[in-house]
């Protein structure tokens, strides 16, 4: 998906519904050669892809990059483990909150920054109930409302 400025932005729009976002960050992802590729022509997806602490590192589970089309033998797995790339200050401060509070860490969405690189957006968060669903969906239909009457 293109974002405003031409570059490329690949949203988990699931997130926003599922989660209550506490605190954002801006990570590097650690890529090979075909799947920075794929991802700059948009072949990537965030649905169910979450973070998760190892060995004091963060990396992302579940998002799916799609193998590069002119890629050869030396394409990559699309749901292999991404190393993402905080200072350790930041990683941490997240590694605290998550395991004092059980909150969980999950990627919000991923663009190419000026400089070329990948990076990922991720998000502390807390999960949503089901009463917070309807209450957001509730609040968004009213916004969409009063933007409809101020346009006529």
């Amino acid at each position: 998906m293109k974002g405003s400025s031409g570059d490329i932005m690949i949203r988990n729009r699931k997130a926003s519904h599922d989660y209550e976002f506490l605190e954002k960050f801006i990570a590097g992802i650690q890529l090979t050669g075909t799947e920075i590729k794929s991802i700059r022509l948009g072949k990537a997806a965030l649905t169910d892809s979450y973070c998760m602490f190892r060995n004091g590192e963060l990396f992302i589970k579940g998002m799916h990059v799609a193998e590069y089309y002119w890629g050869n033998l030396n394409n990559h797995d699309p749901l292999r483990e991404r190393k993402l790339l905080l200072k350790s200050r930041e990683l941490k401060k997240i590694e605290r909150k998550v395991k004092e509070t059980g909150l969980t860490v999950i990627v919000i969405r991923i663009f190419i920054s000026e400089k070329g690189l990948a990076k990922a957006e991720i998000a502390v968060s807390k999960g949503k109930k089901e009463y917070d669903k309807r209450q957001t969906l509730k609040r968004r239909d009213a916004e969409r409302e009063l933007a409809n009457l101020r346009k006529k």
